[in-house]
């Protein structure tokens, strides 16, 4: 896989050079602010974009600014945030668009290197990686506002598990229910939030942050 890295850790950049190098991977050039991602993502067309989120010049939010441009401007590059923040605002709207080839992990929650492998190959291969307590933060937030608060308590759970990407069988298996169980509980929730069922993890997943972020079902 070609990749860029931004990261503005000089020793968090080259190790993760090295360790993306080690294991078969191409890191085609590795940056340290927003501005150079763009550019490098423009100028080399990786196949993945693996970034922070607070990057010079305010250390705020502008790795996950960049994260959205490259989803609109180079929609067959794929895009790992690795952060040691949930900044809610951005990251609600990157989960908000298509989430083929999207990831979102917290730094401190990776526990060890052949999980972070995996969910780079995974996020590369078009698939969709979220960290649990990144979807936690933004369902608690959105909770407040929406018509989530008609949802049971084993409904948020299983619509957790949904954001995350989990199929039928992983929520069961997370829940220690069966999937028969996981289809009813999907029916209620897709019905209490007024949206439409549909087949295929990722189309579900997009279906539900959509309306999450929007606060309704966009058309």
């Amino acid at each position: 896989m070609r990749l860029v890295i931004a990261e503005d850790a000089a020793l968090l950049r080259q190790g993760l050079t090295l360790l993306l190098a080690s294991n078969g991977h191409e890191v085609v050039e590795a940056v340290a602010d927003a501005e150079q991602l763009l550019r490098a993502v423009a100028e080399h067309r990786p196949d993945l974009a693996l970034l922070d989120v607070r990057m010079p010049p305010t250390y705020t939010d502008e790795g996950l600014r960049a994260a959205l441009v490259i989803r609109r401007q180079q929609p067959d590059t794929a895009v790992l945030v690795l952060s040691q923040y949930v900044e809610e605002r951005y990251a609600a709207d990157l989960l908000g668009g298509n989430l083929d080839g999207v990831g979102y992990l917290l730094k401190d929650r990776v526990g060890e290197v052949g999980e972070f492998l995996d969910a780079l190959a995974r996020v590369g291969a078009g698939g969709t990686v979220f960290d649990p307590e990144v979807v936690r933060q933004i369902l608690a937030r959105t909770r407040r506002d929406t018509p989530l608060r008609r949802l049971a308590p084993r409904e948020l759970e299983v619509l957790q598990l949904m954001a995350e990407g989990r199929s039928n069988a992983g929520i069961g298996a997370e829940l220690v229910i069966t999937e028969r169980s996981v289809e009813k509980h999907i029916n209620s929730i897709f019905s209490k939030l007024h949206l439409p069922v549909t087949t295929g993890d990722n189309r579900r997943v997009i279906a539900v942050l959509r309306y999450l972020d929007g606060g309704g079902p966009r058309r």
